[in-house]
């Protein structure tokens, strides 16, 4: 069986589009994702651009923040905070990876968790591990794998599955998923 993750891209994004333009007609204003890159990673460049992209051909309003690699703390710290209580903002994501020199989980724990766009806050990751409870955001790699499957009509009742690798952002919430 061969996945056309492209193919089903096109058509979540088309669904999503509509349902963002009804949003911003019920409350008169469109939702807005927050976006901070630290540094100079060209891929992280690279995937912050699409992700900018990608919500302007939603209908997304996009705040872009852009920090030296030899940011502070206590500067990236006051910005996640003053976007938490930014109105405007719906959703906030903090490009990964970090400069070395930045408490990466410290920083990740002070995005609200309703306002967490890559369900990287413990109290998200912690609700999808738990059975029967609905985190308000997940990690994408592991969503996306499910969500193509499920569009596959892959049946997963019963199926085993091995996860290699445990990291916070694709291995742990896939093996949660």
């Amino acid at each position: 069986m061969l996945l056309d993750g492209n193919m089903l891209a096109q058509q979540i994004r088309a669904r999503l589009a509509g349902e963002v333009a009804r949003l911003t007609e019920q409350v008169g204003r469109a939702p807005g994702l927050a976006t901070v890159l630290i540094g100079d990673n060209p891929a992280s460049h690279t995937y912050v651009r699409s992700k900018r992209r990608v919500s302007a051909e939603l209908g997304v309003q996009s705040f872009h923040h852009e920090l030296p690699a030899d940011v502070a703390q206590a500067e990236v710290a006051h910005l996640l905070r003053r976007l938490n209580n930014d109105p405007a903002i719906h959703g906030i994501l903090v490009q990964l990876p970090l400069p070395t020199h930045l408490d990466e989980n410290a920083l990740l724990d002070l995005i609200h968790y309703a306002k967490d766009a890559d369900g990287l806050h413990p109290t998200n990751l912690g609700l999808l591990a738990m059975k029967g409870r609905q985190p308000n955001a997940i990690p994408c790699t592991p969503n996306g794998i499910m969500v193509m499957l499920a569009e596959a009509g892959v049946d997963l009742n019963g199926a085993q599955a091995v996860v290699v690798g445990r990291s916070n952002i694709v291995g742990t919430p896939m093996a949660c998923s």
